[in-house]
């Protein structure tokens, strides 16, 4: 899309109500998500744009299993063949992803020393380049989107919060204490598949959990509050030319959201 289609299609938004949009932050991009498609919109003026898995209508009113189902379908733009990664890191991110649940069945010396260099790597890679201001205009676009100011956003008139109660480090603060929760106070006998099976169900219990407070943004601000506070150091105040790459990816989802309709 070039810079007049984009206006085109903020202006059109701001007429109308937008669908919920959802987001990441990437070291020279970002990445935001609708139910039915996403786009990548890159510093250096590229666009990548694609649609969203979906799940099977039943499964997703399943509870438990709904969560996980969401859960996967937001990772679906890095890992698809034609996603924003590539082949060497979309390896990368599944090998860390995938490492704490191998981990459960080693020695735990060797977990925690494994653990700790897996987690160090994959917050080094999450926090390169200009990701922390690229994931403060994420939030400040879709911020725009829902007060339906993104025209004023792209002047530089409007400065929506940089800070968002459904950004992904407020469900990393939620799960950690749930899933030290599980563990400790696991009722069943310990195996050797146990961890594995307390992290599956952390993150289910999690999303619903995280469901559940999305749908009162009072409640939200009390349950989520330590996750806001980390947001004051997973996000930096964007330049005007960084919220305006994030715009870009929101004009191009509701433009097919529109056309979706």
């Amino acid at each position: 899309m070039d810079q007049a289609a984009v206006l085109r299609q903020l202006e059109l938004a701001d007429r109308s109500e937008s669908p919920r949009l959802g987001g990441m932050a990437r070291s020279h991009g970002v990445v935001i998500v609708s139910q039915h498609y996403w786009a990548y919109a890159g510093v250096d003026g590229s666009l990548k744009e694609g649609a969203m898995p979906q799940a099977p209508r039943a499964l997703r009113a399943v509870p438990f299993a709904r969560g996980l189902v969401r859960l996967a379908a937001s990772l679906s733009p890095l890992f698809k063949r034609t996603g924003v990664a590539r082949g060497r890191e979309r390896i990368f991110l599944i090998v860390a992803i995938l490492a704490p649940l191998a981990l459960v069945f080693t020695p735990h010396w060797f977990g925690l020393i494994a653990g700790g260099l897996t987690t160090f790597a994959l917050l080094a890679w999450l926090l390169r380049g200009r990701t922390l201001y690229l994931h403060g205009a994420e939030h400040r676009s879709i911020a725009a989107a829902e007060e339906r100011r993104l025209l004023d956003t792209w002047s530089g008139v409007a400065r929506p919060s940089r800070f968002s109660l459904r950004c992904g480090t407020n469900f990393a603060a939620l799960l950690m204490p749930v899933a030290v929760f599980g563990g400790r106070f696991w009722p069943l006998p310990a195996t050797a598949f146990t961890p594995l099976v307390v992290s599956v169900l952390a993150l289910a219990l999690t999303m619903e959990l995280w469901l559940l407070v999305q749908g009162s943004r009072r409640l939200a601000r009390v349950v989520l509050l330590p996750g806001l506070g980390l947001q004051r150091i997973t996000t930096r105040e964007p330049e005007l030319d960084e919220t305006r790459v994030a715009l870009t990816a929101v004009a191009s989802v509701l433009r097919r959201e529109t056309a979706h309709l």
